[in-house]
């Protein structure tokens, strides 16, 4: 078959999938088949805790058939979903009794026990109809409720806010008897030829022993509603929660930090720097009079042959503040994606979206990269565009490594598929690299020229000994509590989202937060480079980075507390994949916050300097 024929048939295809009513266009006919998707089940505590649905021992409407699996793009297989058809018969607006059969089994003593271990730590199933989900419990104990009563039972997602799951507050003994759901209600709403709502009622619980014959049911329902499709997603999220005005207060709370800080700024510039302005810039009949004051001043003024020199480990500082660079302007893309579209209905759309935008955005990293070494006579530029290229994906690749490997001694649906793994590493590798090294050579080509306000020393200055409040290390830590105190409230949200089953979709909150962390961010990093350099320590970039990356030591202080005190979760591969993925967490906001905290300090100190005059 010739290109040209290949084409036509692939153009066909793609045309006869956008007029053929099914689950990607979201329309049907009546009558049509409606695919039911399961897609995993696991341990409620434990979210990244995820097995293939057929993980446990499950009979099968067709055995004989081969199992149809839907594969998603890149974020939705990384976030761990693998759909594979139930090869249930749902056909649109087709109702199905209640003793419609899926299939018998009878429990032997290692099914009998597999299922009651999933029982007992609360196992959950996740199913996908028309790509909206559905939760349910695999069974529940003795001495529980009943389903309808049963507070930890999830129900289509919940309608009106709220996780729609809950925790059921037992602690279950391996004596303790087990009943298994076998009935399952799939309770669906239309309008029109759209599919809106999906509600999953589990019931008939059987006891979980040895030799239980277990017949499989299930039963569909249909009625009309009126709810627009573009509205079916609201159910889903939990405006009661997010909305909550403890919320809006922390955000009002970070705005007045924002105003106190800027206003702090303003006394510095204004008030403290302009009076020394002054005495250093008055006229030639005034020399003598200058030099009085010179050899009697102290602070900030005397350092101005030295604080213009190259840093320390210049080839790292340069690749982290392009990194974090690169990060802030990553955060901004993703956020108005996901405010101009409504990301958080696709599954894992938003990872996807990070990790092509990171790969694009790779230029802006090697650009600020390259204009920071060169600026500082740095001459081994290759070896900073390979660090400023492989740092930030490097040391993440090195933590999912641990945590896949993890993940398949577990046969978790977390491990990432070898064929997955190379995806994201021909993107990094054919187009976040190359990127960077495009913006490395136009940065040190275009964004060179030191331009410094003052002349550096050929011999560097002694830094006399201060007090402790006044060192370097002092001042970091002391820098990170400010920008943390002004995104901790919302720190607690997206946590809950993320580890808690909640669907995050403030964004707009999200950015105005963002906005306030760089702004307090790099107000904080001016006040503790200005007291800095009048201690007389001209060593003030790497300070500065340090003073505002250190938020990210804060935050990663704050997910301790969250993971004793609010979660539940417990075992080994949970417990590395929550701390895994804040370590990545929180070298992002390091380098992020970092990058911001020195080019802020970096604009004031040439600020301050420029207003001198000197011999």
């Amino acid at each position: 078959m010739s290109a040209w024929a290949r084409l036509f048939f692939l153009v066909c295809a793609i045309v006869l999938q956008l007029v053929v009513g099914n689950q990607n266009n979201h329309k049907y006919k009546p009558q049509e088949a409606v695919k039911l998707w399961v897609n995993k089940v696991g341990p409620f505590n434990n979210p990244q805790e995820a097995y293939n649905y057929y993980f446990l021992p499950f009979c099968k409407a067709h055995p004989e058939r081969r199992a149809e699996h839907d594969w998603g793009g890149l974020g939705e297989v990384l976030q761990g979903n693998e759909l594979i058809n139930s090869q249930l018969d749902i056909h649109f607006k087709a109702p199905v009794p209640s003793t419609q059969p899926v299939c018998s089994q009878t429990l032997t003593a290692a099914t009998a026990a597999a299922f009651s271990s999933a029982i007992q730590r609360h196992y959950w199933s996740e199913f996908f109809i028309d790509d909206l989900p559905v939760w349910g419990f695999v069974g529940r104990l003795a001495k529980d409720l009943a389903p309808d009563h049963l507070h930890g039972v999830r129900s289509g997602g919940g309608g009106g806010g709220g996780s729609g799951v809950s925790t059921v507050e037992q602690d279950a003994s391996e004596e303790e008897p087990t009943l298994i759901y076998t009935h399952k209600m799939f309770d669906i709403s239309y309008n029109g030829d759209r599919i809106i709502q999906v509600n999953l009622t589990m019931d008939k619980a059987v006891p979980c022993v040895e030799g239980a014959q277990l017949e499989f049911t299930y039963a569909v329902t249909w009625h009309a509603t009126a709810v627009a499709f573009d509205d079916r997603f609201q159910r889903y999220l939990d405006n009661g929660f997010f909305e909550h005005k403890i919320h809006w207060f922390s955000i009002a709370n970070s705005s007045m930090m924002v105003l106190i800080l800027i206003a702090i700024v303003a006394v510095i510039l204004m008030r403290t720097l302009k009076k020394d302005f002054a005495k250093y810039s008055r006229s030639g009949d005034d020399v003598e009079a200058l030099e009085v004051d010179m050899s009697e001043e102290s602070g900030w003024k005397t350092v101005h042959g030295d604080v213009f020199r190259p840093p320390q480990r210049l080839p790292l500082l340069a690749a982290c503040v392009g990194t974090g660079v690169q990060l802030t302007a990553l955060s901004f893309c993703v956020i108005l994606l996901t405010m101009a579209g409504s990301f958080f209905e696709e599954r894992g759309t938003i990872l996807t979206a990070f990790i092509v935008c990171y790969a694009l955005t790779s230029f802006i990293g090697g650009y600020v990269s390259g204009g920071l070494y060169a600026r500082n006579d740095g001459r081994r530029w290759i070896r900073t565009m390979l660090l400023t290229g492989t740092l930030f994906p490097g040391v993440c690749f090195s933590i999912a490594a641990v945590l896949n490997t993890i993940a398949i001694g577990y046969r978790s649906l977390a491990a990432v598929p070898f064929g997955y793994i190379v995806v994201v590493l021909v993107l990094w590798g054919f187009i976040s690299l190359p990127l960077c090294l495009v913006g490395t050579v136009i940065g040190r080509n275009w964004n060179s020229l030191p331009n410094h306000p003052c002349r550096v020393k050929r011999i560097p200055s002694p830094i006399p000994g201060r007090t402790w409040y006044l060192r370097p290390a002092a001042i970091c830590l002391a820098g990170g509590l400010l920008p943390f105190g002004s995104i901790f409230i919302e720190m607690y949200f997206v946590f809950t989202s993320f580890w808690n089953y909640k669907v995050y979709y403030v964004f707009s909150l999200l950015l105005l937060v963002f906005l306030i962390l760089i702004i307090v961010t790099v107000s904080v990093t001016i006040v503790a480079t200005y007291f800095l350099l009048n201690a007389e320590n001209y060593h003030w970039q790497w300070t500065a980075f340090g003073t505002s990356s250190s938020t990210a030591l804060y935050v990663f202080l704050y997910s301790i507390h969250y993971f004793v005190y609010t979660t539940s979760m417990t075992g080994l591969m949970q417990t590395s994949f929550f701390f895994g993925y804040n370590v990545m967490l929180c070298l992002g906001i390091a380098l992020l916050c970092g990058s911001l905290g020195y080019l802020g300090a970096a604009a004031f100190t040439r600020t301050i300097y420029r207003g001198l005059k000197h011999e």
